[in-house]
């Protein structure tokens, strides 16, 4: 495992990072043994959130008594200054911490979101006066707008970043990190496999472990999934490799999908997971997850082309930032459906 320190918050972090998102679909048993079997190979950044359902109380019951072996990084995506304090307090309690070690404010993808929590009166004050108090040790940002992220992080309020960092979303490899490397801020890379969409898994990995990142948060409810992800990262990365992956990247990437949700859609098809598991599905096929998901939304996807509103000027495509060619995309996504 690789350690490297934390940028100006100074920490020494694991390379890989566990992450709690998904600890709330598991029996309790497995999710506790997953945790600490992360713990007793060397993790030592465990990520959750205030939104993740029950994974806060999962991890208060799991690991609260191993708490000086980690660094915990949980979030807020309260915006207003007195919801934001209560969730800060209600996720110490959940967590059985007096403190956390990186508080973040949540997947802010907009700008008036960003100005809000921000203002006076936002979720930034409650995140300040947590820190004041000692419940809080460092203020990060979390987003799905890399170009965004970067111009924000310039303010000086916050330590770190979590942002997207995969083979088919290498975007904040240009866009975000230079940025971040000068400030010598924290970077967390988060859904290696892109919510379980990117095979084979040991490059899926590999990929943001090549990368100037400190921190790979990787989604992993066993202990043979965190046993898989430790793996791919025991040996570094050459330079023949880095360029393979590079070459992979931009291939996989070719969808563009930053996977900011601005284009919601009337017959609720998620159109990011379509967009950027596109490519990867033409290319390598899919992991079981993926499959799972073309199965779950399938008529959704097959009512697209004959939805009327849509037929001149799709909506989606009307408030996508990046001007996107989403209907084409779920259009042949649903022909290879039949």
């Amino acid at each position: 495992m690789r350690y490297t320190p934390f940028g100006k918050i100074g920490y020494e972090v694991s390379s890989l990072g566990f992450g709690a998102m998904n600890l709330p679909g598991v029996p309790l048993e497995q999710a506790r043994a997953a945790l600490n079997y992360a713990l007793d190979h060397g993790i030592n950044y465990i990520d959750t959130a205030a939104g993740y359902r029950n994974s806060e109380e999962i991890i208060g019951e799991s690991i609260s008594h191993r708490r000086q072996e980690y660094f915990l990084a949980t979030k807020t995506n309260k915006r207003d200054y007195a919801t934001a304090k209560e969730e800060i307090n209600r996720s110490l309690m959940r967590m059985k911490t007096d403190h956390v070690d990186l508080l973040q404010i949540h997947y802010v993808n907009y700008v008036t979101e960003y100005q809000k929590a921000m203002d006076e009166g936002g979720a930034y004050e409650a995140a300040l006066e947590a820190q004041r108090e000692g419940k809080v040790r460092h203020i990060g940002i979390t987003g799905h707008r890399p170009e965004l992220l970067a111009k924000w992080v310039r303010s000086g309020k916050f330590d770190q970043v979590l942002f997207h960092l995969n083979l088919a979303q290498p975007f904040a490899k240009e866009e975000l990190i230079p940025v971040l490397n000068e400030l010598n801020m924290g970077r967390v890379a988060m859904k290696p496999l892109s919510g379980g969409f990117i095979q084979p898994v040991e490059k899926a990995v590999r990929y943001p472990y090549s990368q100037d990142v400190h921190v790979t948060i990787s989604g992993m409810v066993s202990v043979d999934e965190v046993r898989e992800n430790i793996a791919a990262q025991e040996r570094e990365v050459g330079e023949e490799e880095r360029q393979e992956l590079h070459g992979l990247a931009l291939e996989l990437g070719t969808h563009s999908c930053r996977r900011c949700n601005y284009c919601s859609c009337p017959l609720e098809i998620p159109i990011p997971d379509v967009m950027i598991s596109s490519v990867v599905r033409d290319k390598f096929g899919l992991l079981p997850k993926g499959n799972g998901f073309y199965d779950k939304h399938r008529e959704k996807l097959l009512s697209c082309a004959d939805y009327e509103p849509c037929r001149e000027k799709p909506l989606c495509e009307q408030k996508c930032p990046y001007h996107l060619p989403m209907r084409r995309v779920i259009m042949e996504s649903a022909a290879a459906l039949v």
